[in-house]
């Protein structure tokens, strides 16, 4: 059954009724991890909620909205300094040195990059080796796609880009009835 076959019966409210859940799930892969960097961080929900959830936490979230960033002052300003929020282009992390975080995160923000293939890029050069990239996104055909009518990559797609870019133990498969792409890859480097 395709993906877009999986999402004909499911309600339009499908992706905020699984949100907490996927939140928990993200925790989840990236415990054990204290730096991290969320890439494409929207209002920085998902990065106030991962150190709210772990004391030993540092978490930057880059976003190029600049309105969505500011929406975060007061998360930022009650973190004592473990969440930062960074208006700033994901193909070039000029503010993180090379090999600095232990883990990235991207959800629902590959298939918005300009230049995916430099963003992978960029992500890696600053996770330590034997860092890793989670990207979470919508996968082509599905609901989301029916919803919001963007254009999203197929699982192999993402393997692909996840590979040229050098990532090592890479691993991609769908999620919550076939609407979650949950792709992972590791920075073999060093």
């Amino acid at each position: 059954m395709s993906t877009e076959d999986q999402s004909a019966d499911l309600p339009d409210d499908f992706y905020e009724k699984i949100h907490a859940k996927l939140q928990q799930r993200i925790y989840e892969e990236l415990r054990g991890a204290s730096d991290v960097v969320d890439i494409g961080c929207g209002d920085c929900g998902l990065a106030r909620y991962l150190v709210a959830a772990d004391e030993g936490w540092r978490v930057t979230g880059v976003d190029s909205g600049a309105a969505k960033i500011a929406e975060t002052e007061e998360a930022v300003a009650a973190s004592d300094g473990c969440l930062r929020c960074i208006e700033g282009d994901a193909a070039h992390l000029d503010f993180l040195a090379d090999a600095v975080v232990e883990a990235a995160v991207m959800t629902r923000a590959l298939h918005e990059m300009d230049e995916p293939a430099e963003v992978l890029a960029e992500v890696r050069r600053v996770l330590r080796p034997g860092g890793k990239l989670l990207i979470v996104d919508f996968p082509r055909d599905s609901l989301a796609q029916r919803l919001w009518d963007e254009d999203y990559f197929t699982p192999d797609e993402v393997e692909a880009m996840l590979r040229t870019a050098g990532y090592g133990e890479v691993a991609v498969s769908l999620i919550e009835r076939g609407q979650i792409i949950w792709a992972t890859g590791l920075n073999l480097s060093g």
